[in-house]
């Protein structure tokens, strides 16, 4: 079995539509500054296509990357906490619309945290059972569950999805350490309810949902859960903060993002910062990261990577990414979405009126 799973190819999808705080302030009593100065959120897009056509298109533009076929896939794993459908999987979707026809296919849902859970997962089934071509997908359409009367939910997420495809090295490269948790005593602090198998179907506003959303205690937990596995990680592999050359945090908050950097004691210029131009896309927000720092020529032969992240359950993990020799893609995928005719704000329109 191989020691290593590199990673090989990476894409994301970020539908066209977006949504200003400005355009925000027209349907919800907030403003561009209140918004910033809370989360440091600008805009954010809203996908006008199911979450399965976003992951999709990012899978596509991985394996171009990687210069592989999607019938080459052997593992897809779909990192979501929004599926399309609870039965089947969004992944037996992307499978379809791919084309992966030879591949084990299954979500994962960690929230936030679930592409970390799923590189992890990933990286195992490599190591330990074979598999020779995996691709991982972070992806949400969290616009699509939003009540647009709660304002302190309502500006935060955002749709998006990024893509890795790993497969196995005998050098030294992919995730190296790692390490996961959850504080399910605080699980209230961001909970989606009465939609499930616990909820009442037949109360008279079943379809209207209630993002509950501690924002305090979320920011308390947060920063102080992900340093502690970010330590473990350090430790397992004998590295200090100072050996990291990139932090790719979860995009949630731009000023959790900023105390976490403090709390390590590195600069901002290491940190990979988004979150103005996406706002959070949850389990999608560190591969589309990912991609832009390889974009802009900051990912280096051999660089090390630290991921971190939290989310809902209240799940957390980090980990250590050597990354390989090539920063560049062998090609370019033309895998597009479908166009889009509207804005976000006419996308939401109806979702606008029935929870406004």
């Amino acid at each position: 079995m191989a020691k290593f799973a590199n990673i090989t190819g990476w894409g994301k999808c970020m539908p066209p539509a977006v949504m200003t705080n400005d355009d925000m302030a027209t349907v919800i009593d907030t403003s561009d500054e209140w918004i910033r100065s809370r989360s440091g959120i600008g805009e954010r897009r809203v996908s006008h296509v199911p979450g399965s056509d976003l992951a999709t298109v990012a899978g596509h533009r991985a394996l171009a990357a990687a210069g592989l076929a999607a019938d080459e896939v052997d593992l897809l794993i779909v990192a979501t906490c929004t599926p399309d459908t609870v039965i089947p999987s969004t992944a037996a979707h992307v499978q379809k619309k791919m084309g992966a026809a030879n591949a084990a296919v299954f979500d994962l849902n960690a929230g936030c945290s679930g592409f970390i859970y799923s590189l992890v997962v990933a990286t195992s089934m490599i190591r330990a059972a074979g598999y020779r071509k995996v691709l991982v997908i972070g992806v949400e359409r969290i616009t699509w569950f939003l009540n647009w009367s709660l304002r302190d939910t309502a500006v935060l997420f955002g749709d998006g999805a990024g893509a890795v495809v790993l497969e196995p090295s005998e050098e030294e490269s992919g995730l190296l350490a790692s390490h996961l948790g959850c504080e399910g005593d605080a699980l209230d602090a961001l909970l989606l309810p009465n939609f499930g198998t616990a909820g009442n179907r037949f109360v008279e506003n079943y379809a209207k949902f209630d993002v509950c959303f501690d924002g305090r205690e979320i920011f308390r937990r947060a920063v102080r859960g992900m340093a502690t596995e970010i330590n473990h990680v350090l430790q397992d592999l004998g590295l200090s903060n100072a050996d990291i050359d990139l932090i790719i945090p979860h995009q949630a908050n731009a000023r959790i993002i900023e105390s976490l950097a403090h709390h390590l004691s590195v600069p901002m210029t290491q940190v990979a910062l988004n979150i103005q131009k996406y706002g959070n896309t949850s389990a999608a927000t560190i591969p589309v990261a990912l991609c832009e720092l390889l974009e802009e020529g900051r990912v280096k032969p051999g660089a090390r990577l630290l991921l971190a992240a939290f989310g809902a359950g209240l799940t957390r993990g980090a980990g250590l990414i050597r990354w390989g020799e090539r920063v560049t893609p062998l090609a370019q995928s033309d895998a597009e979405l479908p166009p889009c005719n509207q804005s976000a704000l006419e996308i939401l329109s109806d979702a606008i009126k029935y929870t406004g």
